[in-house]
């Protein structure tokens, strides 16, 4: 069957999928594309509110013959629908089968593993590019990290961000994030290169990549750090990346090491900042979590559009090439970083899949369970400069 549909959003009746569905439309796309889900009257609400003339597709996560349906229509699909570890395998499954380009905004790394087991071999052959983590999980740290160091424009030792932000939780993030809760995921997900190919790492990579769990002076940047909240997943991504990137396109560096920290102005904010950190880390190992979740947002609800409007994201990326020499970066953007900023990035990292083909990073014929940097690198940044976010180089102070 011949594509037909450019991009599908899946969970378009979600609270990120409905953003996501209103960015659509404001961008007046001379694209088509469609919405899908599992409930089709709550489909036929988003479309009559936000995208009137949107082509509704109805499919639920576990029904493999609408999905199969669906994706052997589509060129990509942009899915919203989390956690993912629940919703989402039988649909990056039926993309890989019909040659379906995938983009998501999960942060379960672990299922992100067993994505790259089941399916990179095949996606790789195939041409397909399967991307997790294209929201604020994990863009800033990823595409961050590639913009530092291609500007750097020297072989890099070591790349650290500094992530500070303003914005609120949704009812699905606190869904997925008491979800993982509940599993055994064992010391697994504690491996710093947890999504890394066989072999891509030394013993003194892994040395200095343990996860930080601690306040420091940062002289070079005149601040105090701390324990990034996506640091757990957002370190194994970039880690994954420079992998991708040593064995197909250009290495970042011999022995790379990436840390990821929260950004804080003074040490009492940090020290805050790291108790409240650990309090939810206890919340979410003991019985208490049932108890807490009940008194959380449920999915579906979310920030108001005052808080949507007046959030913001902004990343340093502290440089140290293999020259001794150092350099600063910055990647910052207005909106709530976990759902209007989330939506921008889902939504142009699946633009950037409908590109020229050549332009992509790796050419045409590359693909697999990638992510942003390494299957899209320069032609994202281009978009999302386009889109308002600004990369820039700052000077050391």
């Amino acid at each position: 069957m011949q594509k037909d549909i450019d991009i599908v959003i899946y969970g378009a009746t979600g609270f990120t999928g409905q953003l996501c569905v209103k960015y659509f439309q404001s961008l007046n796309l001379e694209i088509k594309w469609a919405i899908a889900g599992r409930n089709k009257q709550k489909l036929e609400k988003v479309a009559g509110i936000l995208a009137p003339n949107v082509e509704i597709l109805v499919a639920d996560s576990d029904d493999e013959d609408r999905l199969r349906s669906i994706c052997s229509r589509s060129k990509v699909v942009l899915s919203t629908a989390g956690p993912f570890h629940r919703y989402g395998s039988k649909l990056v499954a039926a993309c890989v089968e019909n040659g379906t380009h995938y983009v998501d905004i999960t942060g379960e790394n672990f299922w992100v593993k067993g994505l790259i087991a089941k399916h990179h071999e095949e996606a790789s052959q195939k041409g397909i590019r399967i991307i997790p983590s294209c929201g604020f999980d994990s863009i800033p740290s990823d595409i961050g990290t590639f913009f530092a160091v291609r500007s750097s424009n020297k072989p890099v030792k070591r790349v650290d961000s500094f992530h500070s932000w303003k914005g609120e939780a949704s009812g699905g993030t606190i869904e997925t994030m008491f979800a993982m809760g509940d599993l055994n995921l064992g010391k697994e997900i504690r491996d710093p290169f947890l999504l890394n190919p066989d072999g891509s790492y030394t013993n003194e990579q892994k040395k200095l990549s343990s996860d930080v769990f601690k306040i420091s002076k940062q002289k070079d940047l005149n601040a105090w750090s701390g324990p990034f909240v996506m640091a757990g997943a957002n370190t194994r991504v970039v880690r994954r990346t420079e992998a991708l990137l040593t064995e197909r396109q250009k290495s970042y560096g011999n022995n790379f090491i990436y840390q990821e920290h929260a950004f804080h102005n003074s040490w009492s904010k940090a020290l805050f900042s790291t108790l409240g950190l650990g309090l939810l880390g206890l919340i979410l190992v003991s019985p208490l979590r049932k108890i807490v979740r009940s008194f959380l947002r449920k999915p579906g609800e979310g920030p108001s559009l005052e808080v949507q409007e007046n959030g913001w994201f902004d990343c340093k990326y502290l440089v140290e090439n293999e020259d001794g020499q150092k350099s600063l970066y910055r990647m910052y953007g207005k909106g709530d970083p976990g759902y209007k900023v989330t939506s921008k990035f889902a939504a142009e990292c699946a633009l950037s899949l409908l590109e020229d083909p050549e332009t992509l990073p790796g050419g045409s014929e590359y693909g697999g369970v990638l992510t942003s940097a390494s299957g899209l690198g320069e032609v994202l940044i281009k978009r999302l400069s386009n889109a308002g976010i600004i990369f820039k180089s700052l000077n050391l102070s």
